[in-house]
């Protein structure tokens, strides 16, 4: 009789745990990607300061890709919306190693475009577009870029503002 009411109250007691589960599910929103270009300030070198901020972008909630580009400066990041802005992106990055290294502001991206596909600047140069308004051309650091305003189809990956 003893071990019936053991049973019997260790069943009341799963069936009471059990039955007050609280079952919320998460809404989750649909992914609104979108890109940013920070022009970053304060690196040295590429393998200490490009690879930490590229490795501490990676691992922020909210981004989905990040590439820093030591020779240009530059961090092409590819982020949630959804979770993050451009505004906490930029304060994040200024914050990595306390705060007093680097320094990040929204690129200009008159000077800091998508780089150019393989034949792109060949295919200006054949079309006979002039340097003064080629959608092709370098940056201080010798990146070859196209600018926002180009239509050419070599142009087609850069960002639009």
């Amino acid at each position: 009789m003893k071990l019936k009411k053991i049973l019997f109250s260790i069943a009341i007691s799963l069936f009471i745990f059990v039955g007050c589960k609280n079952e919320t599910k998460k809404e989750t929103l649909a992914v609104n990607k979108q890109n940013v270009t920070l022009a970053i300030s304060g690196m040295t070198c590429e393998i200490g300061c490009a690879k930490t901020i590229q490795s501490k972008l990676s691992k922020k909630e909210g981004v989905l890709d990040a590439k820093v580009v030591f020779t240009d400066s530059i961090a092409n990041i590819a982020f949630d919306a959804n979770t993050t802005s451009k505004e906490d992106l930029m304060a994040f990055v200024s914050g990595i190693a306390g705060g007093d290294l680097y320094k990040a502001s929204i690129a200009d991206n008159e000077k800091v475009a998508h780089t150019c596909k393989v034949n792109c600047k060949d295919t200006c140069k054949k079309n006979g577009i002039i340097k003064e308004k080629a959608c092709c051309s370098k940056n201080e650091h010798g990146t070859t870029f196209c600018k926002k305003d180009c239509k050419m189809a070599c142009c087609a990956d850069k960002e639009s503002a």
